[in-house]
């Protein structure tokens, strides 16, 4: 009895993080994408839309959880449920190479792509923000998934350390062009979310995370 009061508090830990999670990357997200847009900013637009991958993460995770809270679900079934939502970010997150890939090429050498750095100190708030933020965040939600041995949480967890990684280089891209006046940086700069997706995309869609490492 005593092992499933414990294991049913740290469910619920893991729901209230994966509900903060997904009201953050809600509005993480939309600032992004819109000021992304409203500046032509590559950088701003993948960071954006990775807060989307990481939303569509969270509620997967939260249907999960969910799952388990209810009592009703077996062990098979929960962990088939992980499989699937592992699987699917992964691949999400190679669409995001694809787009970072496609978009950066054009900007440097079809449209030369150039960035209204009006935008830019927003763009820097929220990188900021998500630097500060998103580590803090994930060594939580690592230790619940320890608990919990859950690889869905800590593969979220994960996607919280790389989005704070992200958040350096959207804050060097963009106050180097802001300084500099290097239009091309901010393309060349997107190029440098390439290692991370992809290492977190193999990592989601084999089931191997070494979140201790990570972290």
């Amino acid at each position: 009895m005593h092992r499933t009061t414990l294991r049913g508090d740290a469910v619920r830990q893991a729901l209230l993080l994966t509900h903060i999670t997904i009201g953050w990357m809600t509005i993480e997200g939309a600032a992004a994408l819109l000021l992304g847009w409203a500046s032509k900013s590559l950088l701003l637009e993948a960071f954006g839309i990775d807060s989307v991958i990481e939303l569509f993460s969270a509620a997967v995770l939260l249907w999960r959880l969910r799952i388990e809270a209810s009592g009703t679900a077996t062990s098979e079934h929960v962990n088939l449920v992980e499989d699937r939502a592992a699987r699917l970010v992964g691949y999400s997150l190679y669409a995001l190479v694809a787009y970072v890939l496609l978009n950066s090429g054009y900007g440097l050498f079809v449209a030369k792509r150039i960035t209204d750095t009006h935008e830019s100190v927003w763009g820097i708030l929220i990188g900021v923000v998500a630097k500060v933020g998103m580590p803090i965040l994930a060594g939580y939600k690592l230790k619940v998934a320890a608990r919990l041995n859950s690889r869905a949480l800590r593969a979220d967890a994960v996607e919280s350390i790389v989005c704070g990684y992200l958040s350096i280089v959207l804050i060097v891209g963009l106050a180097t062009t802001r300084i500099l006046g290097w239009w091309w940086l901010d393309s060349v700069a997107a190029l440098a979310l390439i290692p991370f997706l992809i290492k977190e995309a193999r990592a989601a869609i084999s089931g191997e995370c070494d979140c201790g490492k990570v972290a």
